[in-house]
């Protein structure tokens, strides 16, 4: 089968989802895409450009476009190449019930709406709509019915339903195994625990109650040592400063690291990866902190207790920030208790996931039974 993969926003996450799945399909997979900046501007124009891309290509069996795309624009345009070609609609995240910053909340400054309307209207396009979480899922289609009402007349609610019944969760695909390449002998366990941060600097993330988590314990006595190692876009929020100041000697890694392999070391060295993010669709970065045998502590919301077994749950959840200093201080003091689950995320791997995707596209593909068919396995 031949598949045409459209990603308007090619960096990060988005590119490394999109190539790898080209690299370990079955199908042959064809990227168009674009370098992922102006995020805005990509979902304004994105279509334009791809469509013009997409009519000098080989008709393809399956259109697989993501969230940033403008789906209901780049099907007009190509219709006279596209009519008739299954499209399937991949979520990495959405722009309707993405957490506000507090520039977003200033009235002088309101967040656009119509980049929410963009997600609704390729959702209603495509034939197949795809997520990366249940709550992803969940979160998304929850959101429609009062994000349509806030419009003045003539809405369509009845489209939230069509949308859901087409809906269906396909957890993001990620190269653990490139991690095992870096893996060392053994961990060093004379050494003073090593608490880690892999997450963007940025105000979703909430580095707040995590830094002050810290606080509390290093001026209880407490002996730890801390790794920040994500990726910072311009101007971080004003906590990233102060931390770096107030730990001082305890911080070891301090700063995005260029070189995966530096990368790797360091989430292979780390031992505990406490979490307080406001928002996470899926959490590639805990995941793959989780394969290299990170002890964590995860919000009991979002993503993320898809990604722990449920035998685990009481011991690796946390349901509130207030208990989440004396949670951390119980798995730094008696560190080997913690729970380990890199063979739980495992199933994450491309080796795994790859055939999943190839088996649900190819039915999308195929209109089995005249809708949209279920995810073999999850």
């Amino acid at each position: 089968m031949r598949i045409t993969l459209l990603e308007p926003y090619c960096t990060g996450s988005h590119a490394a989802w999109a190539r790898e799945f080209a690299a370990n399909s079955s199908h042959e997979v064809e990227l168009l895409t674009l370098p992922g900046r102006n995020w805005k501007w990509r979902m304004h124009g994105g279509a334009v450009t791809l469509a013009a891309r997409f009519l000098e290509q080989p008709r393809p069996d399956l259109i697989l476009a993501t969230d940033m795309l403008d789906l209901t624009t780049f099907l007009a345009l190509t219709r006279s190449a596209s009519h008739g070609i299954p499209t399937a609609l991949y979520f990495h995240e959405n722009q309707l019930t993405y957490p506000w910053s507090p520039t977003d909340q200033d009235p002088a400054l309101q967040r656009d709406l119509h980049y929410a309307f963009i997600n609704y209207a390729s959702a209603l396009a495509a034939d197949a709509v795809l997520f990366n979480s249940r709550y992803h899922r969940d979160s998304f289609l929850g959101a429609l019915p009062r994000f349509l009402q806030a419009f003045p007349d003539a809405v369509d609610l009845a489209s939230a339903e069509r949308i859901a019944r087409k809906s269906r969760v396909l957890p993001l695909g990620l190269d653990l195994r490139k991690l095992d390449r870096h893996r060392p002998p053994a961990k060093d366990k004379s050494r003073v625990p090593l608490v880690l941060w892999n997450h963007r600097w940025e105000y979703d993330k909430a580095p707040e109650p995590f830094f002050e988590s810290l606080y509390r314990l290093a001026d209880d006595g407490v002996e730890f040592e801390v790794a920040v190692v994500g990726e910072s876009f311009g101007r971080g929020p004003g906590v990233f400063r102060q931390a770096r100041e107030r730990l001082g000697s305890r911080v070891v890694q301090w700063g995005y690291l260029e070189r995966f392999s530096d990368y790797a070391a360091w989430l292979w060295r780390a031992d505990i990866l406490p979490v307080t993010s406001r928002q996470e669709f899926f959490g590639a970065s805990v995941v793959q902190a989780l394969y290299c045998g990170c002890r964590p502590l995860l919000p009991d919301r979002l993503a993320y207790p898809e990604h722990v077994p449920d035998e685990a749950r009481e011991r690796v959840l946390y349901r509130d920030d207030g208990n989440l200093a004396e949670r951390l201080r119980e798995l730094i003091l008696e560190r080997e208790r913690g729970e380990v689950l890199d063979c739980f995320v495992g199933r994450y791997d491309w080796e795994k996931l790859a055939p999943v995707y190839d088996s649900f596209l190819e039915r999308v593909a195929l209109g089995v039974d005249g809708g949209v068919p279920e995810v073999p396995g999850w």
